[in-house]
């Protein structure tokens, strides 16, 4: 619940009307006015604007939206909304104007974003090596190094101390699983945009598809599992300084969904990079693959991970095998890619030990 302060909302309305905007009065609609009206106001609740701007009276209605199901969780969710309504209003003959889009700030004053075209995010500047080009490094020298152990312990221990800190809100599971499967930078956005070609129609994208929806039924109802993830975890957004002083950059889709979108990231790209060099997992990667599944298990105690991986294995190799992405990959690579989805899609039960197996059905 937010308590609207008069003044703060006069003050808006000479930001965006000019200094002789003046607030006459206010109250929520559906009530009659008095001086008590702004107490009651909620997130949700339309709130109408009499004022006057150089003599002239004006009515407005100020809208918010309530936080809640239906894609309306998050703050961004919300500011999502709004953004739409103030862009497409007036774009519609007969529909009621908008006249700007703003945004509370914490000390309880307002800001205009009407004029506002695109966002932006300030970030703080940090000094590390992005992990990539430890994999870039590995292609060329099958030798397992103590750092490559060493950093991958570290990135497994992260993940398992993350994953700890959970989540009551059983809805924002089952939110992240259908956003895994319908999302459009998720599983269906991504064989959406994979070309028209023979040899990707032989791929199997539908069957993969239809396999993912058939997952998301099997998932949803695993809400306890909610916990604190990163949602990107890939080695572009992982910056090592020295040793295993490390950073992470750029998380993705929400503070919460489930720890296997973590694992399945950041080990994919262990047998993506094998595959590479040498047509199946082996050396460094297949050493590196297996100790972070065995270690992550051991540390976590989730077992249940195994039976919830195949349609976040399934997402990351849609990214890693789509000719938009990787267009000079070999086509013996994309179609290994395509039988480990389809073959771990298939398994009740992920085993990291039957990577091989994956690959070569």
């Amino acid at each position: 619940m937010t308590s609207l302060k008069p003044y703060e909302i006069d003050r808006y309305l000479k930001s965006i009307a000019g200094p002789g905007a003046h607030l006459k009065s206010s109250r929520v609609l559906g009530e009659e006015p008095g001086e008590h009206d702004l107490k009651g106001y909620g997130y949700g609740t339309p709130v109408q604007l009499d004022f006057e701007v150089d003599g002239q009276l004006r009515r407005a209605v100020l809208h918010t939206v309530s936080p809640g199901p239906f894609g309306h969780e998050h703050m961004s969710d919300r500011a999502q909304a709004l953004l739409w309504d103030h862009s497409s209003f007036n774009k519609l003959p007969r529909h009621v104007r908008s006249m700007d889009v703003g945004a509370w700030r914490t000390d309880g004053s307002a800001v205009s974003l009407g004029n506002a075209e695109e966002f932006f995010t300030l970030t703080e500047y940090v000094e590390g090596r992005g992990y990539f080009e430890d994999f870039m490094r590995m292609l060329d020298d099958p030798k397992l190094a103590d750092l490559d152990t060493a950093r991958s312990d570290a990135l497994c221990d992260y993940l398992v101390g993350i994953h700890r800190v959970k989540s009551l809100e059983a809805g924002l599971y089952v939110r992240r699983i259908r956003e895994l499967i319908g999302n459009s930078e998720c599983i269906m956005g991504l064989i959406d945009s994979y070309p028209d070609r023979p040899d990707i129609r032989k791929c199997g994208l539908e069957d993969i598809e239809q396999r993912c929806v058939e997952w998301r039924w099997r998932l949803k109802g695993r809400v306890h599992r909610l916990s604190q993830v990163h949602g990107d975890f890939h080695p572009w957004n992982i910056l090592f300084r020295e040793g295993t002083d490390f950073q992470v950059i750029d998380r993705s889709r929400g503070e919460w969904g489930e720890p296997a979108d973590d694992v399945t990231c950041l080990t994919m790209n262990y047998l993506f990079f094998s595959l590479q060099r040498s047509g199946r997992l082996e050396g460094n990667f297949e050493s590196l693959f297996m100790r972070f599944w065995d270690r992550y298990l051991r540390k976590s105690g989730d077992l249940e991970i195994l039976r919830v991986a195949a349609p976040f294995f399934a997402f990351r190799g849609l990214v890693m095998a789509n000719p938009v992405w990787y267009p000079s990959l070999s086509d013996s690579v994309r179609q290994q890619l395509f039988r480990f989805m389809r073959s771990v899609l298939s398994e009740d039960c992920f085993n990291p030990g039957e990577v091989h197996r994956y690959c070569e059905e």
